[in-house]
């Protein structure tokens, strides 16, 4: 720009010397990638089928926890306040399960963010999935890349209108599996499935089936990569954690340059400028260009270059997941760093133990946990109760949880050499039955005799316990007695 050029007071607009306005911001360019083949391409065929099954599969699988329980393998039950996975049962106490499995979620995305960049974004991440499966359905319906830059650019007649909305009729129907899908999380699978289409389920799942419905069809199908690069935080995360050892696709332009398309070769780079990168690019960049933030590393550039250098019969691995590092060990025409090399080191290492460690000790606290759980309350107001003999009576509310799959009686008892008396309002020993599965609210009273050490004395550490009668299980919780110092 010139001198004599001018900027507008809101930028939203430049003048040119010839006083012409030209816009600050241009227009989305669609994208429209070319059909590949390569390693990488059957890398993502895979995951994504992996994960589109796991995700509308898993809610239909039955799993057998007895009478009265839930029947479903995996189930986030919040009306009870309890998540089902196969066998494993967590209740609301015991979320630090889920505190745990989220920390080795972010965990995991640092560990392959530092060794391989962003490929959570080019192969997991559901934007990534669900584009990839409406860019299928796209290229069934309306062809290859050719075929849909002739159907965008062409005027809209019956075959535009038949094409198009025959494509958004499929977008719509997965979007509405996606969003049928989600909601099967939450409930009976089957019986919400009849309950959706008789009218009869709850209002809140009709209002998440159309927002996971309209956000799948809208991201999926028209934004696409405007989500990645406008509305996506997490390609400016994963850049902070990355490192000049961190892999990433990367084009060589050391061999590459000068490119240049024709049989005479000489003095020309291994590029033809066939731009086969760019047409395959699910993001519509040219990684020729050097490191982008669009770039979401899916490699599929990596299978278009390798093909066509096969073809001329140079090399492959003109473009190629490498580390940024790798640029003046190849140009001093030193040889090809491993991958290896560059994940299998300090950083990661100390990523991969902070995870492992994370899982090997919920794994642990998984399988020595109770089937009891107890928690003592005790009731200060008053403190204690002087009754008409002299006794020191204290008042503590316990709250039993029943986590087996059978009704269970259990005796509360002292863990104490004080000659205390336990006794249980509203039942006429010191044993209660809890029904499977649930929670009881139990009022206790320890008692201890006039003139004990333990009336006497102001406060007294004991211990009750809890003991299935059945023999499968006990538990305890400390706690302090009150009594009434003597003179």
């Amino acid at each position: 720009m010139g001198a004599q050029d001018s900027i507008s007071s809101r930028g939203h607009t430049i003048m040119s010397v010839t006083g012409a306005p030209q816009k600050l911001y241009a227009a989305r360019e669609p994208v429209f990638p070319k059909r590949v083949s390569g390693r990488f391409r059957n890398l993502k065929w895979l995951i994504l089928f992996v994960t589109l099954g796991i995700y509308y599969v898993t809610p239909w699988i039955r799993w057998d926890r007895g009478p009265e329980l839930p029947d479903q393998a995996v189930l986030l039950d919040l009306a009870h306040r309890r998540f089902f996975f196969f066998w494993i049962e967590i209740w609301p106490h015991e979320f630090y399960f889920v505190a745990g499995l989220l920390i080795m979620a972010g965990l995991g995305l640092f560990l392959f963010t530092s060794a391989l960049g962003r490929v959570w974004c080019g192969y997991s991440c559901p934007q990534t999935v669900w584009t990839d499966l409406f860019f299928t359905v796209e290229r069934w319906i309306e062809g290859d890349r050719n075929a849909r830059l002739r159907l965008w650019n062409a005027k809209w007649d019956v075959h535009k209108w038949r094409l198009r909305l025959t494509k958004w009729a499929v977008w719509l129907l997965i979007a509405v599996a996606t969003g049928g899908a989600w909601v099967f999380y939450f409930a009976d699978a089957p019986t919400l499935f009849v309950d959706l289409f008789t009218g009869q389920a709850a209002m809140v799942a009709y209002v998440t089936v159309a927002i996971l419905t309209a956000t799948t069809f809208v991201f999926g199908g028209f934004m696409r990569e405007q989500v990645c690069i406008y509305m996506c935080p997490w390609p400016r995360i994963q850049a902070a954690m990355m490192d000049e050892h961190s892999i990433t696709v990367a084009y060589r332009d050391w061999r590459g340059e000068p490119r240049g398309r024709g049989k005479e070769r000489e003095g020309m780079g291994d590029c033809i400028d066939c731009n086969a990168c760019v047409t395959v690019c699910p993001v519509g960049i040219d990684i020729r260009d050097g490191q982008q933030l669009e770039c979401i590393t899916c490699a599929l550039c990596i299978d278009a270059c390798d093909d066509i250098m096969a073809k001329v019969g140079k090399p492959r691995g003109l473009i190629d997941y490498m580390a940024l590092t790798d640029e003046a060990h190849e140009r001093a025409g030193k040889p090809k760093v491993s991958v290896w090399a560059h994940i299998f080191r300090l950083r990661t290492m100390i990523y991969t133990a902070l995870w492992a460690g994370i899982g090997v000790g919920l794994t642990v606290l998984l399988f020595i946990r109770s089937d009891i759980d107890m928690t003592v309350a005790p009731v200060r107001n008053p403190q204690f109760v002087v009754l008409s003999d002299g006794s020191i009576r204290n008042t503590y509310d316990v709250r039993i949880r029943n986590m087996s799959h059978a009704d269970s009686r259990y005796t509360i008892s002292l863990g104490s050499d004080q000659p205390f008396e336990v006794m249980l309002e509203g039942q006429p020993g010191a044993s209660v039955t809890v029904p499977l599965n649930s929670t009881l609210l139990q009022r206790v009273y320890l008692v201890a005799p006039a003139g004990s050490p333990a009336a006497g004395r102001e406060r007294t550490d004991v211990r009750l316990w809890i003991e299935d009668e059945a023999g499968t299980g006990r538990a305890h919780r400390d706690t302090t007695f009150f009594g009434r110092p003597t003179p």
